[in-house]
């Protein structure tokens, strides 16, 4: 397996794939093209069609400026290597072009054309989480001393800077006010959930709560902001909600959230390895589902969780969301992404709850799940999995 710390990519959402990528693509353009005084920049395919809601455009023009750059939209040509096409043009002042790239976007903030060869550097030795598990028992060890092994020794200190980022969308998402961009004219409802909650008794007051920290994320991923991919900008108010919580009513410490960080990335990279994160090849069980999952192991760590017990929450954490489709309305990643995130929260706080009422000990492993939620993907059909054409996103379309 690779590093946890290519499940924690900090990056400005909504999508990884749609923002992060053209947004990286412009970045290497640009150091390409000091002194070009014009840009063209044309998207192609799935790109287009989606990238305004998307702020696709938004993403590129934050890096070659409004002033000199022109984008193209032409959705209904896809080029041969990948629908997430490209082509970058740079212009000098007589408008003669200095150079052309053409390049794509191909999932999780990476860019790619046919050329691409990519290395992946397993730094982990094992498989599955059965093995590790086997692993740590041996060492005596739990899953965050597992990461400290075979990490580099600025892991703690990545980590750290995602959790100041994580706690920052949550913080600067309670905060905005006003309608998502992309169309639907859906409005922010972070701040009044955070606001109601504390009017609540205090046995559902923090439940109330998690569900305003996740809102807020998911709406700030919406709207452009700054956040952390756990393990993906569609999923990324769960963990966030969850850690914020704990961290403010429970009173954890940095260093104790850090910890649970590194334990919850183990699992994600897990299933990343052995099935996907990916709402385009397994649906949003892929995305939401994981981000569930990571976040029961994390809390179920810092109340104490044996090394079982934290598998045990992991499991029910993914296992519940199985089969779930990806049906976002319009392809923008606001309804139900935001709702989703908000749920997934809670279902991850019970999740941890339920599992440290047991000894640990249960009939369907995490790595069993892992593997259905693959085969399960391999069977959604492709109408429900991020193409903005089945489900949610067939029923309801604003345009009619």
């Amino acid at each position: 397996m690779e590093s946890i710390k290519k499940i924690f990519r900090i990056g400005n959402g909504p999508s990884s794939s749609h923002t992060i990528g053209p947004r990286t693509a412009a970045e290497e353009f640009l150091s390409n093209t000091p002194n070009a005084k014009k840009y063209i920049v044309t998207l192609y395919g799935a790109l287009a069609a989606t990238g305004k809601g998307h702020l696709t455009d938004k993403a590129i023009l934050d890096v070659l400026s409004k002033d000199r750059t022109e984008i193209i939209w032409k959705a209904d040509t896809v080029l041969p290597f990948h629908t997430n096409g490209m082509k970058y043009e740079a212009y000098d002042e007589n408008d003669n072009l200095i150079k052309d790239w053409v390049i794509y976007s191909v999932g999780g903030g990476k860019i790619a054309d046919e050329n691409t060869v990519f290395t992946e550097e397993h730094i982990y030795p094992h498989k599955n989480l059965s093995e590790i598990l086997a692993y740590i028992e041996k060492k005596g060890m739990t899953f965050w001393e597992y990461v400290e092994e075979f990490e580099d020794n600025d892991i703690f200190n990545y980590l750290g800077k995602a959790w100041e980022v994580m706690k920052s969308s949550v913080e600067i998402g309670l905060e905005e006010e006003g309608v998502l961009p992309g169309g639907l004219n859906l409005r922010r409802k972070a701040m009044s959930y955070h606001t109601r909650a504390k009017s609540y008794k205090p046995s559902l007051r923090g439940r109330c709560l998690v569900q305003s920290y996740a809102l807020a994320v998911s709406e700030h991923n919406a709207g452009g902001g700054k956040i952390v991919t756990t393990p993906t900008c569609g999923s990324s108010g769960v963990l966030p909600a969850v850690l914020y919580h704990l961290s403010t009513e429970h009173e954890f410490s940095d260093k104790q959230i850090i910890k649970a960080i590194a334990t919850a990335g183990i699992f994600g990279n897990i299933v990343k390895q052995n099935a996907s994160i990916s709402g385009a090849e397994v649906g949003c069980q892929g995305e939401v589902g994981t981000a569930c999952s990571m976040a029961a192991a994390a809390a179920s760590q810092l109340f104490g969780g044996t090394p079982q017990q934290i598998e045990y929450a992991a499991e029910i954490g993914l296992e519940h969301h199985l089969g779930l489709t990806c049906d976002p309305i319009c392809g923008l990643v606001q309804v139900p992404c935001i709702e989703r995130n908000a749920f997934a929260a809670l279902r991850a706080l019970d999740a941890n709850l339920y599992a440290m009422m047991s000894d640990g000990k249960h009939m369907i492993s995490f790595d069993k799940v892992v593997e259905t939620m693959k085969l399960t993907g391999k069977d959604i059909p492709s109408l429900y999995k991020e193409t903005a054409e089945g489900g949610l996103a067939f029923v309801h379309r604003p345009d009619e």
